[in-house]
């Protein structure tokens, strides 16, 4: 069969197209920014040089690395991390944020990373329980933006409990201490290595069992990309896999936890 000199140019002109497409879509990837609020060690936190460290901070790295791509990490509040990236201030983000149906509304989400609990922290002798009828007059600080602040303000509000919302859980720590608030609701894991487990921590403890609403609360934390960008979430989720299949994930998750933090 013969090919019409018509035919020949428009496959030409189809093969230069796509050549040049996979060309921009290289050039995104050669450096990806990556939005983080660096105020939740061990996930996020910045070291003494003013670089970021991290659970979330390694992962990025390694998954960058196997896209053969540069990490540039943008700093954000937690709150406007979704706003941020809507607005292309950066393109992934990845600081512990749960995947949860409401957040699906706005942007895009890759495979599970891991999976957190939530849990109330508050004084030993205050002897607390997670429940929205014994809470009732106390005040409870959440971090702005998280599920758990939506968690408390549509389960605990109602019914008289007093929702205190701060841009990080530093300044929330100091009030706990001070007694200006009487308790906690945050990820257990950041709770019991940030707080618990350091000399601030002695007089506190978790309270009661894990708080948990899947409608709200997802079903684990991943890396949140705009929707218009399913191509950078496909290739994360084969970093991810890459990542898990070939044992990186298990050594960064070694250097902070002496437990898994995937999960099944």
């Amino acid at each position: 069969m013969t090919t019409s000199p018509l035919r020949t140019l428009l496959c030409a002109s189809a093969l230069a197209l796509m050549a040049t497409s996979h060309f921009a879509v290289a050039k995104e990837w050669s450096t990806i920014r990556v939005g983080v609020d660096p105020t939740y060690p061990p996930f996020e936190s910045i070291a003494k040089d003013g670089s970021p460290q991290g659970f979330d901070i390694d992962l990025g790295n390694a998954l960058c690395e196997r896209l053969k791509a540069r990490c540039v990490w943008v700093q954000s509040s937690f709150d406007g991390l979704i706003p941020g990236l809507q607005a292309r201030k950066f393109d992934v983000i990845l600081s512990s944020m749960a995947a949860t149906a409401k957040r699906r509304e706005q942007i895009d989400f890759t495979d599970r990373l891991y999976r957190n609990q939530t849990r109330l922290i508050a004084r030993q002798s205050a002897h607390l329980q997670p429940d929205a009828a014994q809470l009732t007059g106390k005040r409870i600080a959440v971090q702005q933006g998280t599920v758990q602040e939506t968690y408390a303000h549509e389960k605990w509000a109602p019914a008289g409990v007093q929702i205190v919302s701060y841009p990080d859980y530093e300044q929330a720590y100091a009030d706990l201490v001070g007694g200006r608030i009487d308790g906690v609701l945050m990820d257990a894991v950041q709770g019991k290595l940030g707080f618990l487990a350091t000399p601030r921590g002695k007089d506190f403890a978790f309270a009661g069992d894990v708080v948990y609403d899947p409608k709200i609360m997802g079903n684990g934390d991943a890396a949140g990309v705009r929707k218009a960008n399913p191509e950078l979430r496909d290739a994360l989720n084969g970093a991810i896999a890459g990542i898990l299949q070939d044992g990186t994930y298990r050594k960064i998750e070694a250097k902070y936890f002496d437990f898994d933090m995937y999960g099944k």
